[in-house]
């Protein structure tokens, strides 16, 4: 594995002020490692763009970050905290060091500006040396390496398509080849023969500039085709860490395995959709046991009890999962794994090791 890049340790974030906040994120540990791509998956609501605003100080009121640390390496090799940042350094280190694509690109980009203007306002911000010819012919190239035409610099969000819009924010956020790339829901709105484009575009880009990526989207089935690694997210945790492959193959926690089921295979026989029974639960309500248990039809006593804690299944093993099922000590106890000691549950096949 190669040196982390953007590490996010025990992030927690508060949405409210006062005696009764909602904890929306609860201790989540992250890492980005260079040339990655890192997949963030989950049903809305369980906090991905919350992580992904966080981590770059961008989080609106009323969301307060409360504790942790997030901690980027920039191509010179210096770590620097970036909830420590002054405003100053914060402002280097957007776009140059971490850049952001934000879900929906219409209302992201400005309606009254030409795309040319927009694309040169950060270049210009962060090199103001530059001359209105060297920052045209940069924004030409930009819009180029994406598949645009550059004829289409003096052109108006309004006259370009979804699709090109979105290529437009990619463009943007790469203008100063940053090293970590962190991208809200990308593709939604599009259609699939454009999101193909577009993530296959990402990921030529990915190899040609060596840029880092976290991809944000709530469908799993398209980061199994793109991510290096997949970490789940459901009420502001992350419930499983692995990579695409092992995510897919042999999931671990019951919510992955939901959400896996909740789309269908492209090879094999067909199969009927399961889906996840129940809705996502309310942060501010949230019992001292695990936040899945009320939807999950494995749980056991245990489960409502007890908060599982991130951690390998198995030692040695490259995956964290919070799940009692996994739970070392409790299967040495004779509790989930395979044993059916607790409500007469034991290890599901599509959770079996």
């Amino acid at each position: 594995m190669s040196e982390p890049v953007l590490e996010i340790r025990d992030l927690h974030v508060d949405y409210g002020f006062g005696d009764d906040p909602t904890h929306v994120l609860r201790g989540v540990d992250l890492t980005l490692h260079r040339g990655e791509v890192l997949g963030l998956a989950g049903e809305s609501g369980c906090g991905k763009s919350t992580l992904a605003y966080a981590a770059t100080r961008l989080l609106p009121p009323p969301g307060l970050i409360t504790g942790g640390e997030v901690w980027l390496t920039d191509r010179e090799g210096r770590r620097s905290d970036v909830l420590g940042l002054t405003d100053a350094q914060l402002r280097a280190a957007r776009w140059r060091d971490v850049a952001i694509v934000f879900q929906g690109a219409m209302s992201s980009l400005n309606p009254v500006f030409r795309i040319g203007r927009q694309l040169t306002d950060g270049i210009r911000a962060h090199r103001p040396g530059l001359s209105a010819g060297d920052l045209e012919a940069r924004a030409a190239e930009l819009l180029e390496m994406v598949g645009i035409s550059a004829d289409r610099l003096r052109a108006y969000p309004h006259q370009l398509s979804g699709g090109m819009r979105q290529r437009v924010m990619i463009a943007m956020a790469l203008a100063l080849e940053p090293q970590v790339l962190l991208m809200d829901e990308p593709t939604t709105a599009l259609d699939v023969v454009m999101q193909r484009q577009i993530l296959e575009q990402i990921m030529e880009l990915r190899d040609r500039l060596g840029f880092s990526v976290v991809l944000i989207t709530h469908d799993v089935s398209l980061l199994v085709e793109v991510a290096d690694r997949i970490a789940i997210m459901y009420a502001g945790e992350i419930v499983e860490e692995a990579t695409a492959s092992e995510v897919y193959r042999r999931p671990r926690h019951p919510y992955s395995a939901g959400l896996l089921g909740s789309f269908p295979p492209l090879h094999g026989p067909r199969r009927e959709l399961s889906g996840i029974p129940g809705a996502p639960p309310d942060l501010q309500r949230l019992g001292p046991g695990c936040p899945f248990a009320p939807r999950c039809p494995h749980a056991m006593d245990v489960c409502r009890d007890v908060r599982p804690v991130l951690g390998p299944p198995r030692t040695g093993e490259d995956r964290r999962v919070a799940c009692h099922l996994h739970d070392a000590d409790l299967v040495a106890a004779g509790v989930g794994e395979g044993s059916g000691a607790i409500s007469g549950v034991g290890l599901p096949p599509e959770l079996a090791r």
